[in-house]
């Protein structure tokens, strides 16, 4: 093996010996346009890679200068073959004496989650159910049908059109988890099979773009509640969570009234994420980013809506029994994920290892047959974030591996009743402003 490397060596020749290197060596390399990150205790050299990696250069960098071990396990199904993208990029391995994680991580939680994903693969977690996920598509697709008989068959009055506007939101709200499922690819075993028909549920029978959900929707499961890298919680200057309460306070910055943020939540959140901030953010990532491919399965999303309904309602009536479906489905998208993360710990990086990372910021609801539906197995939030690629419909038998994890090493795996869990998102929300409040008239 060579000596201790030096910084800006590149690649390492095809059969040299690989320089090590130490971690305060490695720490160095966490730029924009110089990032090293640590797999298997070898070391890669991703600067110039990182925009071409398919999730993004954003959700790569952030694992810039860690061991990002775990994170490369979580999020590939074939590790043999994305490996082979990884080797052009090896520049050495880590000096022996030098432990396989950074700063003060438990070593042995480490190792004992590893060896729990190991008993999920071995006891065949990780392999999916055809028929479970095509009676979620089909249910979908009855739904879809459904709304349109009851216009179809009742006509355009109050009735029928409210009833159909819940049954398309409803649909919506599971297309959202089908696409969640696919997007993790875990439905198909190929990966390429999961993003053709991603394009499909998040395209066609949604309107938005499965690249634009895929880039914002990894970097949160890389960093989840971490500001700056998760988006769904880098939601400053309209809400304050977690410590960018006492920052803003500090700081005496007032753009809105904050100690009413509870209460204000409710006119712009629930009703108005995925009608106006989605759909606009959605179509300027299209555009900017060249997705022609996902601008067009969009643009059929909106031709089949309106040559559905625009006959009966005229393309006025139409558009408002959209935004009565869009409005609906946006206060189910925004209470069922915000259950398991607002009222956990929000802030800066901590540079955790993978399981305390994502422990810290979700906890679970109890589960039910009606609020696994409900919720696209959301509920097990837990374990979802640490096996991302698992199929949710084995969430319930690794359960209790986790909870045993968890038990051993006096880690909080929390349990909320639905209802408390939906409570708590404002609680929340209130209790941030609170703190904001303080800071800003105190300190």
């Amino acid at each position: 093996m060579g000596g201790v490397g030096e910084p800006g060596e590149g690649p390492a020749p095809p059969g040299a010996p690989l320089p090590t290197f130490r971690w305060e060596q490695i720490r160095q390399h966490n730029l924009p346009g110089d990032k090293w990150l640590v797999i298997e205790r070898r070391v890669y050299d991703i600067s110039r890679w990182a925009q071409r990696h398919p999730g993004g250069s954003r959700l790569i960098g952030h694992h810039g200068a860690e061991d990002a071990t775990d994170a490369f396990r979580a999020f590939h199904q074939d590790l043999n073959f994305v490996r082979k993208f990884l080797q052009p990029l090896l520049i050495g391995e880590l000096a022996p004496e030098e432990p396989s994680q950074d700063g003060p991580q438990d070593a042995q939680l480490v190792e004992d989650f590893r060896a729990i994903r190991q008993a999920a693969e071995d006891m065949e977690l990780f392999e999916a159910k055809p028929a479970f996920f095509a009676l979620l598509l089909g249910h979908i697709l009855a739904m879809e049908v459904l709304a349109w008989l009851l216009v179809y068959l009742f006509g355009p009055g109050w009735v029928p059109s409210t009833l159909a506007a819940l049954v398309l939101a409803t649909s919506q709200a599971q297309c959202w988890c089908l696409q969640h499922d696919l997007g993790h690819t875990s439905v198909f075993r190929k990966s390429q099979w999961n993003h053709v028909a991603q394009q499909f549920v998040m395209g066609q029978l949604k309107g938005f773009s499965a690249h634009w959900w895929n880039f914002r929707h990894f970097q949160h499961h890389a960093k989840p509640n971490i500001f700056h890298k998760d988006p769904d919680v880098t939601v400053a200057p309209v809400f304050l969570l977690g410590e960018s309460s006492v920052e803003y306070g500090k700081k005496k910055r007032r753009y809105l009234p904050y100690h009413r943020q509870h209460l204000y939540f409710f006119l712009i959140g629930p009703p108005l994420l995925t009608l106006v901030n989605f759909e606009v953010e959605n179509l300027a990532y299209m555009l900017v980013c060249m997705q022609w491919t996902d601008l067009l399965w969009a643009a059929s999303f909106y031709s089949r809506f309106f040559l559905c309904y625009a006959p009966f309602y005229g393309l006025p009536g139409a558009l408002l029994l959209f935004v009565a479906v869009r409005v609906l489905e946006s206060h189910w998208f925004v209470w069922i994920t915000q259950m398991n993360h607002i009222p956990k710990e929000i802030g800066h990086e901590k540079h955790r290892d993978w399981a305390s990372s994502q422990l810290a910021a979700t906890c679970n609801v109890e589960p039910s047959l009606f609020i696994d539906w409900f919720s696209g197995h959301l509920n097990f939030q837990i374990e979802h974030h640490l096996f991302p690629t698992m199929p949710r419909h084995n969430y319930r038998r690794v359960a209790p591996l986790v909870k045993a994890l968890c038990a051993k090493h006096g880690l909080n795996y929390e349990v909320k009743p639905f209802l408390t869990a939906l409570v708590d998102i404002v609680g929340s929300l209130k209790k941030s402003g609170d703190v904001w409040l303080e800071a800003y008239l105190h300190q």
